[in-house]
């Protein structure tokens, strides 16, 4: 490790004492703050955490709706995001406004029906919701809309035409994507298996269906854990993922082999947005207590739907 991170390190580790703070990190964040912090995991993991974090301060080294909903579980914690641009192309897609015109015209035209978030949303969007998903939950919440209730399901189509598949129910699917899992190439895919004679390729659900058909296991990111955990022998694994999450497999399992999977445009499909959190920002956002997630009247309802989806 360079001196200039050892420094920036100790800094974190002497401000996190005197913030009396908490570091939670996503598995797409660099290796770099996987490692300082205090629990990673992936989007459900690291919303149960945060209900358990007894330190006054959470610093969210993620994105900003899962800032936002670290907050809304946690109204009387602080809640640092070392960067408020960290956005996600998919909670952009289904603002909240135009979720609710859409749904007062389905209602309008006697359609009755749930609406169903992937918790990659804003907490607006998440008010105007029934249920909140992440990949690590959602087959298990679709079970819970009632069999008479059409399902809107927001605003990833590629994990609502991979839900639909898995559990047989009809949805009506808004029309986003996540821009890291949408661009993966099928045939740079099929040229890397074909160069990795016996290899295993592994894909998340947000992936587009081309993707998640030619993978020998598609989950969210602890599925794909727990899936290599099991393999019994040393093997190339095909990532179709974030390729940060490849950090914490290898950290994990070293003795497999793990490789990114092409994007259309790059060797590999990073997130800008988890991307805009740095070592440096991290300690700066400890030592000014900003940028912080402040309350929003929205919150109150929002979390109500997070925590019948998420905690019971």
């Amino acid at each position: 490790m360079p001196a200039v991170v050892t420094d920036i390190v100790a800094e974190i580790q002497a401000l996190k004492v005197r913030e009396d703070a908490t570091i939670l990190a996503h598995y797409y964040q660099e290796g770099e703050i996987q490692a300082i912090a205090d629990f990673t995991g992936d989007s459900l993991q690291l919303a149960r955490a945060a209900t358990q974090v007894t330190n006054g301060t959470i610093v969210f080294c993620g994105v900003h709706f899962m800032a936002e909903t670290a907050k809304i579980l946690n109204p009387a914690k602080r809640v640092l995001l070392p960067d408020l641009k960290a956005g996600c192309s998919l909670a952009d897609s289904c603002p909240a406004p135009k979720l609710a015109r859409y749904q007062e015209m389905l209602r309008e035209n006697g359609r009755k029906f749930q609406t169903v978030t992937y918790i990659n949303s804003t907490a607006a969007t998440k008010a105007l919701c029934d249920w909140v998903v992440t990949s690590g939950n959602a087959e298990q919440i679709i079970g819970r809309v009632p069999a008479d209730m059409e399902i809107l399901f927001v605003p990833d189509r590629h994990l609502g035409q991979y839900l639909q598949e898995i559990t047989g129910r009809k949805m009506i699917l808004w029309d986003g994507a996540c821009m890291v899992h949408e661009i993966f190439s099928v045939g740079d895919l099929i040229r890397q298996q074909a160069s990795l004679p016996g290899c295993i390729t592994v894909a998340h659900p947000e992936c587009p269906a081309n993707i998640r058909s030619q993978s020998d296991f598609v989950g969210g990111t602890e599925a794909i854990i727990r899936f290599v955990a099991k393999l019994p022998d040393s093997c190339d694994i095909l990532v179709a993922t974030e390729p940060n999450m490849i950090w914490q497999l290898e950290r994990r399992y070293s003795n497999h082999r793990f490789h990114p999977v092409a994007g259309i445009s790059c060797a590999c499909n990073a997130c800008p947005h988890m991307a805009l959190n740095t070592l440096e920002k991290i300690r700066d956002c400890l030592e000014n207590g900003s940028p912080e997630i402040t309350w929003d009247p929205c919150f109150d309802r929002a979390g109500d739907v997070l925590r019948r989806s998420l905690l019971s």
